[in-house]
């Protein structure tokens, strides 16, 4: 673990309230990487970087097997989070495959929608 990053995930940066996820979901970019969809957008009024998992029952009708890729997807989050070159980005992460992929191809996936929000985000939020 490099020295000076936290690898925590604190209830303040996990998305919450109908009207932020809205505003997410209306406002905000869609792409695809690996077995994720996502969707993100800046938001100014944010202090920290905000995340929230979703898992379609459609694909999982066990309860079990839709929380553990959610766990998946926070822990591959939560691992390299410090790669997002903003602290005040919206994510939403949608799994999007019938099958239960093994972790690394999770984590794979997290990292390739990290470094396109990072090439999408506006030149003067790279200098933060």
């Amino acid at each position: 673990m490099q020295e000076g990053i936290r690898h925590t995930f604190p209830k303040s940066e996990k998305l919450t309230g109908k009207t932020r996820i809205e505003n997410l979901l209306a406002k905000g970019k869609r792409a695809g990487a690996g077995c994720l969809r996502y969707c993100w957008r800046i938001n100014e009024e944010n202090e920290c970087n905000r995340l929230l998992v979703s898992v379609p029952k459609k694909y999982f009708k066990r309860a079990v097997k839709r929380n553990l890729l959610k766990r998946r997807i926070r822990e591959s989050w939560r691992l390299q989070k410090h790669l997002l070159n903003s602290s005040c980005v919206e994510v939403l992460f949608t799994y999007s495959t019938k099958e239960v992929m093994e972790y690394a191809l999770i984590y794979e996936a997290v990292n390739q929608a990290i470094k396109r929000i990072n090439k999408s985000l506006p030149q003067e939020d790279m200098g933060k």
